[in-house]
């Protein structure tokens, strides 16, 4: 029997016509606001960030928001522009209006992480072998397998997806990201996936309807597409990794279990996303991604005292060949433990480093 349904967190997504009709022309009212007031709200955070410490902590975050409204509400107009030149929605799913909503995906996302890395000194690295870019290459849909941790990850694989590797992303996200109207109208154009939270619904009732709705989302992938998943199930804590462990071991999966406790920077992976993802996509490679970088910043009080943040994200990637990826499900599970405990040690490594790198953080 499942356990009792956890309280959610976040409050359900409102119905659709309500994020059409309400959210959507909000947050261009709230853009516009937000940059009349632009100019009293810096002044203040600029008196107030004399007092605080850091370097301009408060005008920064200040300009993160306006940007954001502004890049949200500019993307809404956008797609309100493309709805209408598709004859009211009549020829969304054209493939060349497909197009143009990759077109603007690649767009905003490239100019929102221009922005948002300049303000925060971040800069992203990809390495792997022969390259990160050869790694990529099209003639092959893809399943991209990658750790989930740290605030914006997603962000910064789907950017790199579309922008520096020239792919198709599809998304498979938790459907609390609908409340952002430019994400909600996108993804809803393109093929994505909102997964209701286990908060709404019964752990094997959830379990079977995201397979079914990650086999749909991978079926029919070209070879310029690739499905991102990230099979940790959500954002990586120790709680979370923990919970993981009990939970296997509750099932009677000692193994795993044994081997996910000495693994400590994922969490045991659930193999049945990427299961379901393989047997709807039979001839597609998977490409495996760690990242380190954002991995320490876990609670608002971590990104506050970074903040800027001057770091440095590091994307490593390699790829396993569709003929070396296990046909049965069980071997399957076993083998995706085997490339998150790659992923677990490539992490180690990187903090290792870094830890001696700066001996007095």
């Amino acid at each position: 029997m499942d356990a009792p349904l956890a309280r959610p967190i976040l409050p359900r997504v409102p119905p659709r016509w309500v994020r059409r009709v309400i959210l959507a022309p909000l947050v261009v009212v709230l853009a516009v606001l937000i940059v009349v007031a632009d100019p009293i709200l810096l002044l203040v955070a600029l008196i107030v960030s004399a007092m605080l410490p850091g370097f301009l902590r408060v005008p920064r975050i200040v300009l993160l928001l306006t940007l954001y409204f502004l890049w949200d509400a500019s993307m809404v107009i956008a797609l309100f522009a493309l709805w209408i030149g598709s004859g009211f929605g009549w020829k969304l799913r054209s493939p060349a209006f497909q197009r143009a909503h990759y077109t603007l995906m690649a767009w905003g996302l490239g100019i929102l992480f221009a922005a948002f890395t300049r303000l925060l000194r971040l800069r992203i690295v990809t390495e792997g072998a022969p390259s990160f870019d050869a790694l990529f290459m099209p003639g092959t849909p893809l399943v991209v397998a990658s750790r989930h941790a740290g605030p914006g990850d997603s962000f910064i694989l789907v950017e790199t997806l579309i922008n520096e590797v020239s792919r198709n992303p599809r998304i498979v996200l938790k459907d609390t990201l609908q409340w952002d109207p430019a994400i909600d109208v996108i993804l809803h154009r393109l093929p994505a996936r909102f997964i209701t939270p286990s908060g709404f619904t019964s752990r094997a009732a959830r379990a079977q309807g995201v397979e079914e709705r990650i086999g749909a989302l991978a079926s029919g992938m070209g070879p310029a597409d690739a499905l991102l998943i990230f099979p940790e199930g959500g954002n990586f804590s120790q709680a979370r990794r923990l919970s993981r462990i009990t939970r296997l071991r509750e099932l009677g999966r000692d193994t795993m279990a044994t081997r996910a406790l000495k693994m400590r920077h994922v969490m045991a992976p659930q193999p049945g996303g990427l299961h379901a993802a393989l047997s709807a996509a039979p001839d597609a490679d998977v490409v495996f991604i760690a990242h380190t970088g954002l991995d320490r910043l876990v609670t608002l009080s971590d990104i506050w005292r970074e903040l800027p943040m001057d770091k440095e994200i590091v994307l490593h990637a390699h790829r396993v060949p569709r003929a070396d990826v296990p046909e049965d499900r069980n071997a399957q599970a076993r083998w995706l433990f085997d490339e998150f405990a790659r992923i677990d040690a490539w992490v180690e490594a990187r903090n290792q480093e870094w830890d001696l790198a700066h001996p007095e953080a």
